[in-house]
């Protein structure tokens, strides 16, 4: 099913995700299938569980989408259950952002340039994988969603008062995204 991905100014978006409940296996498969049918049909390459209103710590990423520009991506595709970042380099990269719940706003982010997470997929089996590049960036940037973060959050000043009139419009419904949202 798809379900309404909540904008900028939504209160679950701000929340600190739970850790799911690994023993609701049943549930757990109806949230991720209906996250990869949302996904799907935002064209996006990210989702959290909190923009579609769960404030629970799964997230999915999609390469496919990105793959025209990052040939690598192809094929890319991860669920992850209760993910925590275990290392994270020095060595930091800025990209462009944009994100489902900011429709119409992209700013540059910098992030580490690897990571290794441990996390544990849609059949709850435990991993713990390496991530450099835009998939390093993805997961990134959807962890920050079970944290209450939004990468608008990690912009330098100047570009946040920049955008700031667009973020007060979101919040105010001034938007019309091609994907079913919720305010």
């Amino acid at each position: 099913m798809v379900l309404p991905i909540y904008l900028y100014g939504a209160e679950v978006l701000r929340e600190d995700a739970a850790d799911a409940d690994l023993s609701q296996k049943e549930y757990l498969a109806g949230l991720v299938n209906d996250m990869k049918e949302t996904l799907a049909s935002a064209d996006g390459c990210g989702l959290a569980a909190p923009q579609v209103g769960v404030s629970l710590r799964v997230l999915i990423v999609d390469g496919d989408v990105v793959s025209e520009t990052y040939d690598y991506l192809k094929g890319f595709r991860r669920t992850m259950i209760n993910p925590v970042i275990v290392e994270e380099s020095e060595e930091t990269r800025e990209y462009s952002e944009g994100c489902l719940s900011v429709p119409g706003v992209y700013a540059d982010v910098r992030r580490p340039a690897s990571i290794k997470v441990e996390y544990y997929d849609e059949n709850l089996d435990r991993h713990v994988e390496q991530f450099d590049k835009f998939a390093c960036r993805m997961i990134q940037h959807e962890m920050d969603h079970l944290d209450g973060h939004l990468f608008v959050d990690r912009v330098a000043p100047i570009r946040k008062k920049m955008i700031s009139k667009r973020l007060q419009g979101i919040m105010k419904g001034k938007v019309s995204p091609r994907y079913k949202t919720k305010a």
